[in-house]
């Protein structure tokens, strides 16, 4: 790590819980109190293309999108294109170094020859990275995300690259956009944390994958996420499992578990029909059960298999890790990589595993 990545690390450490979190702050520090900042509540009705871009007066928030390609021989792929935004103090931003905001970028690779990541870290006001709602445009130094077609995200350009790999995916939607939770009031704990949360899931993707100097042409289906908060997390909460899921037959399936420490993990997700119509999902209505676990490089081990149930929609299935080693080892680690879903029905999707 060069001298600026460890300068701009501590104060992202920093600006993500207002101090260095504590042990009892959750996981990254996202269960710290942010009595400065913007909080979430009920009531406020998402504004697009404005909600697209960044929120200034809320202390954290990303973009994020996960794809699952095939290449012309029918391999699995899988990439993922992050930015996130955290702030140091509540506020609009400000031209050169009296910015409030910190921006970190990943980017990872799930391929039949294992996984890779990619990490960049930026302090914003000084053109290395940023977020515009119209037209929409994303970017951290080079990697980008950004519309190719009028104001909202139906048709987006992607690219990132890492040591070894790069990507270039075209990303074309006729789908509506997905809010979840309560028109987008995504509650995240029983003492009511919560964050914005919508989703864009029925992307079609075309492009190509560099790796180790070979390209290969990919296609697939991609999905992006939208999420913002203060405190999206209590203090008790270590971190989450999220599925997000393309079923065989064209419905979606959004599913995570926050783990606390009492063992009481919160469960929330939403039903997603082929025509978009979509569906809140309590707690009682999902069970997620890890079958197998699998240890990573570093030591630390993470369910890998699992069995997913939502009896309400038809579901019960098997979702097993195409790469059981996708460890992201970043500034904050976590596990992320494609899956493949086996039973009632098929189909494949993307899991994110944090805290373990």
């Amino acid at each position: 790590m060069n001298a600026r990545h460890a300068l701009l690390l501590g104060a992202l450490m920093l600006g993500a819980c207002d101090q260095a979190p504590e042990p009892s702050a959750g996981f990254a520090g996202l269960g710290a109190e942010a009595a400065a900042f913007t909080q979430v509540e009920r009531g406020r009705p998402l504004q697009f293309p404005a909600d697209h871009g960044a929120h200034p007066g809320y202390r954290i928030e990303w973009w994020y999108v996960t794809a699952n390609l095939s290449d012309a021989q029918g391999r699995d792929w899988g990439v993922q294109w992050t930015l996130f935004r955290s702030a140091l103090r509540p506020g609009p931003d400000e031209p050169g170094w009296n910015s409030p905001n910190l921006w970190m970028g990943h980017a990872g690779l799930t391929s039949p020859f294992g996984h890779q990541s990619g990490e960049t870290l930026a302090r914003g006001g000084i053109g290395q990275a940023g977020v515009e709602a119209q037209p929409f445009r994303a970017w951290i130094d080079d990697w980008s995300l950004h519309s190719t077609a009028g104001e909202g995200l139906q048709h987006l350009q992607m690219q990132a690259s890492g040591r070894d790999f790069r990507y270039r995916l075209q990303l074309d939607s006729d789908g509506p956009l997905v809010l979840h939770g309560e028109q987008g009031y995504s509650v995240k704990s029983g003492q009511g944390q919560a964050s914005w949360y919508y989703s864009q899931p029925f992307y079609r993707v075309s492009g190509e994958i560099e790796r180790a100097g070979q390209r290969y042409a990919v296609s697939g289906q991609a999905w992006l996420d939208r999420e913002w908060s203060s405190q999206p997390l209590a203090a008790d909460q270590k971190g989450w499992d999220w599925f997000s899921l393309h079923l065989d037959g064209g419905s979606k399936l959004m599913l995570f578990r926050v783990r606390q420490a009492d063992g009481q993990h919160y469960r929330a997700g939403t039903w997603i029909a082929a025509d978009g119509r979509s569906q809140a999902l309590r707690g009682e209505q999902i069970q997620l059960d890890e079958q197998a676990w699998t240890r990573q490089a570093n030591g630390r081990k993470v369910p890998t298999r699992w069995r997913v149930q939502v009896a309400d929609h038809g579901v019960d299935v098997q979702v097993e890790a195409i790469q059981p080693r996708a460890w992201m080892g970043t500034s904050f680690p976590y596990w992320e990589g494609p899956v493949r879903l086996k039973g009632s029905p098929g189909g494949r999707g993307y899991l994110e595993m944090t805290g373990y």
